[in-house]
């Protein structure tokens, strides 16, 4: 996800809302007010964010506990200016959801659980920034999924990380209590 701010001097501030009405103009974020291009995922980092998203569903419905989305879901870290960040897959209960004003926009209430899958080009400092981010709205857990080592990143704040590797099983904790699936299921190509 290799990102490149459009120069400041050549643009104007913008709002969440005024972005969303632009329509699709590529895969973005919303920093600051200022559009950030991000480059378009590749086939491998769409395979991983499916399977991610396609075994959380599944839970999720069985369940009936909310919603899961993918695709650079936008959610609303900050206004004024506004900062519109893009996660791979999220999961929001129904309590959470029913918080949300505009059922087509951005998410203006944070998800209890939001998955990151590193590209190649990702580098740990912009990832911890966003962590940063999602913690301040009230996420609950992040997984950042890595294809390159095959591990999955379990943070539930900056301090308290866990490592899920190749023989383990990752879970819900109290986020999604029940819910596991083996580390390695979710990276076959």
């Amino acid at each position: 996800m290799a990102v490149q701010a459009v120069p400041p001097q050549t643009q104007t501030l913008v709002t969440g809302e005024e972005l969303l009405a632009m329509g699709d103009i590529g895969p973005c974020e919303l920093i600051e007010g200022r559009v950030v291009l991000m480059s378009p995922t590749g086939l491998r980092h769409g395979r991983h964010e499916i399977r991610f998203g396609k075994h959380l569903d599944d839970f999720v419905s069985q369940h009936n506990l909310g919603v899961v989305a993918v695709g650079e879901v936008g959610i609303y870290i900050r206004r004024n200016p506004d900062t519109v960040r893009a996660a791979d897959v999220a999961f929001i209960s129904h309590t959470r959801l029913a918080q949300q004003k505009q059922p087509s926009g951005f998410l203006e209430i944070a998800p209890e659980l939001v998955v990151e899958i590193m590209s190649p080009d990702d580098r740990w400092s912009e990832v911890k920034q966003k962590l940063r981010e999602y913690f301040s709205i009230g996420v609950k857990l992040i997984w950042v999924a890595d294809p390159s080592d095959r591990t999955v990143h379990v943070y539930r704040s900056l301090t308290d990380v866990r490592e899920f590797t190749e023989t383990d099983m990752l879970t819900g904790d109290d986020v999604l209590p029940g819910f596991s699936v083996p580390v390695p299921g979710l990276f076959e190509d």
